[in-house]
């Protein structure tokens, strides 16, 4: 069944906290269920880390609780430590009925820093073979456990371009799910269409986030950072004719290949520029009539 669900970040953003601040916690949930109408959202800074106030606090919003992002540090931890690490978030999906855990590797990004994006780590063919091996045994670790990893190509890590994407899930597999996400794929120079049909058979989650072209050629020309990119307004919802990323194709081939889960709008922008309320009914409305147009529901 697919559901549609949204991120808090779109409100109040988890990595420049400045941005939305203002905004009360109160405002969000009930924006984004009972006005808005989503079925569900993702984790974000505000919500409470003991599992049964998550769960106390979904519940009274009429949301449920959709999954969480995990930082991974293979790169500078031991798988072990790694296991020991991720526990207490699969202790908290779980508690709220979740299916996916969304990870990334953080270890040596700069998603986060004030550098340009082409400083951004990249692994060499070796490298990827030996860190998509160890991601395959934590997510080993969380199927044991009723919980799929569904990771998360980023912007700023060693899986952004379409050429990482290829490498990544060829040195991964059968665990290791992926969360296509949309506006990551075009930011990192792919064609969305393309490496979702490429890997359709291994897609788990999906975050529909779309991109300003000229916000993305002045990041690029300027050497600017992730986040200021961010504060840019580089991202945008479904629908908004800014954006350069055509949603019906990629609902077709979700539609062709029996999908059936969650569908998140995950377009961070500052709030005082961009109306959440506006840009995110903008975004639920848009992706339910293509849902419609395309057979997804």
């Amino acid at each position: 069944m697919i559901r549609f669900g949204t991120n808090p970040i779109a409100w109040a953003n988890d990595d420049d906290q400045t941005l939305g601040a203002h905004i009360p916690t109160a405002r969000i949930l009930d924006e984004a269920g009972r006005i808005i109408g989503f079925d569900g959202i993702e984790n974000g800074h505000r919500w409470p880390a003991d599992p049964e106030a998550l769960r106390v606090m979904m519940e009274g919003a009429g949301l449920a609780f959709i999954s969480g992002w995990h930082s991974l540090n293979l790169l500078a931890h031991s798988v072990e430590d790694e296991k020991q690490a991720i526990q207490p978030h699969l202790d908290r999906l779980k508690h709220n009925g979740c299916q996916v855990c969304i990870a990334c590797e953080t270890s040596n990004s700069v998603q986060g820093l004030d550098k340009p994006l082409s400083d951004r780590p990249v692994l060499d063919a070796d490298g990827m073979r030996d860190f998509g091996a160890k991601v395959e045994e934590i997510a080993r670790f969380c199927a044991d456990q009723g919980i799929a990893l569904v990771y998360h190509h980023h912007m700023g890590t060693v899986v952004q371009s379409p050429e990482d994407i290829d490498a990544f899930m060829a040195a991964t597999g059968p665990a290791t799910k992926l969360l296509f996400d949309a506006g990551h794929c075009s930011f990192g120079g792919g064609d969305p269409a393309q490496v979702l049909a490429r890997h359709i058979d291994r897609v788990r989650h999906f975050h529909a986030k779309n991109v300003r072209p000229a916000i993305r050629e002045r990041v690029e020309a300027e050497g600017l950072s992730f986040m200021d990119g961010i504060r840019a307004g580089v991202f945008t919802v479904p629908g908004d004719q800014e954006g350069e990323v055509d949603f019906e194709p990629l609902l077709t081939l979700l539609a062709r290949h029996g999908y059936d889960g969650w569908i998140v709008i995950e377009a961070e922008q500052d709030p005082d520029v961009h109306n959440p309320l506006l840009y995110q009914t903008l975004g639920l409305a848009t992706l339910k009539r293509l849902a419609r147009t395309t057979g997804l529901i």
